[in-house]
């Protein structure tokens, strides 16, 4: 834990330094270019969160893998802020771009959609008194919305949007001059690190707790025998 948040630190103060300072601003969209160094990651992480919900969800139905359980658990508020940045930053950027906070187009409500499956695993699964009932209640509805991720990825193919088409990951060659991407794939780097600091810590809280409880219920059942 303690190397993977210096890690983390590290490399988004690295990254945001690059972005704010050294990046230069792009030749249409001006200065409002550095809010795609925060809502690309967060982007990113919206969808390969939600993938990683879906694997956990397979194992915890599967191979009932108490882990996996604990670990959709804490994922998904962490998975729903992540989203929620994505859709705030896109609006800040989409005002000044478009003239507009928000519209209705395959790329924004996919994403939508997104945020609130990541809200509706993590009511349902706390939903329940039997922590199991609804670990397993929250897996179906995960592996349910997987099917949104893809969507998410390639409405911009499919659909005529007002969003525009992936500049990053083209097979042929990324849309954005090195000066703009180096930073961006540095930021994205640096906020999974992040991300992956928060779950993992938020997991280890919820195993230390569940270890406390069980303590106090032997402590009580010995109690009662005695």
């Amino acid at each position: 834990m303690p190397w993977l948040w210096a890690a983390a630190i590290l490399v988004t103060g690295i990254g945001a330094a690059w972005a704010l300072f050294l990046s230069p601003a792009d030749w249409q969209q001006g200065e409002t270019v550095r809010i795609m160094h925060v809502h690309v990651p967060m982007a990113w992480l919206a969808m390969g969160g939600y993938t990683g919900l879906g694997i956990l969800s397979i194992m915890s139905l599967i191979w009932r893998h108490p882990l996996a359980d604990l670990t959709a658990r804490e994922l998904s508020p962490v998975g729903a802020a992540v989203t929620a940045l994505c859709l705030a930053t896109g609006s800040l950027w989409g005002k000044p771009m478009w003239g507009t906070w928000w519209v209705w187009d395959a790329r924004l409500t996919s994403v939508l959609v997104l945020f609130f499956l990541w809200l509706g695993h993590a009511a349902l699964v706390r939903a329940f008194d039997d922590m199991e009932r609804g670990a397993r209640a929250g897996a179906i509805l995960a592996l349910v919305g997987l099917v949104n991720v893809p969507i998410v990825k390639f409405s911009v193919d499919w659909w005529n949007t007002l969003h525009q088409p992936a500049s990053v990951t083209r097979i042929d060659a990324p849309g954005m001059h090195v000066d703009l991407l180096y930073p961006l794939l540095v930021n994205a780097l640096g906020f999974s690190l992040l991300f992956g600091a928060v779950v993992l810590a938020r997991t280890r809280s919820a195993v230390m707790e569940r270890r406390v409880r069980a303590l106090q219920t032997a402590r009580a059942r010995r109690a009662e025998a005695a």
